[in-house]
């Protein structure tokens, strides 16, 4: 079995629930999970695959040059790391019908720190059952990750974290 990290941000809210949730389905001897300010970007080696996951209001904040932004903090950590070809599966959060032009576009961003470091991208997910305009994450017809709406869509979120999870173990193990 793969040793998994899944890393998110920011903490105390939704997308720290839906991480819980994702890690409550793992092999606790398999599985481990931090917000980025419990984990050194140095850790990151230690796993054969890392699930991130983040939202899209942080998406905006990301963006901003701030020196203490969070995850520009750990994105620059990652300079100092060896990434090419560590797999790397996304998960995002977002409001469809509140912010639909821009929903759950944080994932393109955690995405793209990743592969600019040489990552593997893992974890694509169909678009179908959203209602939403635009999103930086829809590449094709498919998000880059696990999509998740917890303001319009909660009833589907563990049904959706359960396919995704079997999806990931499928292209782990393929």
């Amino acid at each position: 079995m793969e040793k998994i990290g899944i890393i998110y941000w920011p903490k105390g809210g939704s997308v720290e629930k839906v991480a819980r949730k994702i890690y409550e389905r793992f092999d606790k001897v398999n599985a481990d999970i931090y917000d980025i300010l419990s984990i050194e970007a140095t850790d990151l080696v230690n796993y054969d695959c890392l699930i991130m996951g983040g939202s899209t209001v942080g998406a905006e904040i990301w963006q901003e040059a701030e020196a203490n932004n969070k995850w520009n903090i750990f994105f620059n950590e990652l300079d100092k790391l060896n990434l090419k070809y560590k797999e790397v599966a996304i998960f995002g959060l977002g409001d469809q019908i509140l912010y639909p032009n821009n929903f759950v576009d944080g994932m393109a961003l955690i995405r793209d720190e990743f592969e600019k470091r040489g990552a593997r991208i893992i974890g694509n997910w169909p678009t179908e059952g959203y209602n939403y305009k635009d999103s930086l994450a829809d590449e094709d017809g498919k998000f880059i990750g696990l999509a998740i709406d917890e303001d319009q869509q909660a009833d589907l979120t563990d049904g959706r974290i359960d396919s995704w999870l079997a999806q990931l173990k499928t292209e782990l193990n393929g």
